[in-house]
């Protein structure tokens, strides 16, 4: 069973940064785009910034330029590095992967992981 597990989150004054992570565990063939999401309370969920395997990346434009995207193949882990923190991106984050293993494509999700910026 393949699993993403998150971890960085944290309480942060503005102006703040945090870094998360999110490691892939369990038995897999091929990671292909990974991803961050969040959803603010009483919100939609909301793309956040991807990342393909070659190190393409796309962003939100809420976060252009304070975010950053990251990630490690060897380890099937993704990152994300917020800087300029603002209390509109208190939200939980959730990492995604689409994966491949043989005979299988689907996509997992982690558990989430909060983010709270204080003004």
């Amino acid at each position: 069973q393949v699993q993403l597990v998150e971890s960085g989150g944290g309480l942060v004054q503005a102006g703040g940064s945090l870094r998360l992570s999110c490691a892939t565990v369990g038995s897999v063939f091929r990671v292909d785009v990974m991803a961050w999401h969040r959803q603010a309370l009483g919100k939609q969920r909301e793309l956040v910034a991807g990342i393909t395997p070659g190190g393409n990346t796309n962003y939100a434009d809420s976060v252009k330029g304070r975010f950053t995207v990251s990630r490690d193949n060897a380890k099937n882990t993704i990152y994300l590095q917020l800087n300029d923190l603002k209390p509109e991106d208190t939200a939980v984050y959730y990492c995604a992967a689409r994966i491949t293993n043989p005979g299988r494509t689907f996509d997992s999700w982690g558990q989430g992981t909060q983010v709270t910026v204080s003004s």
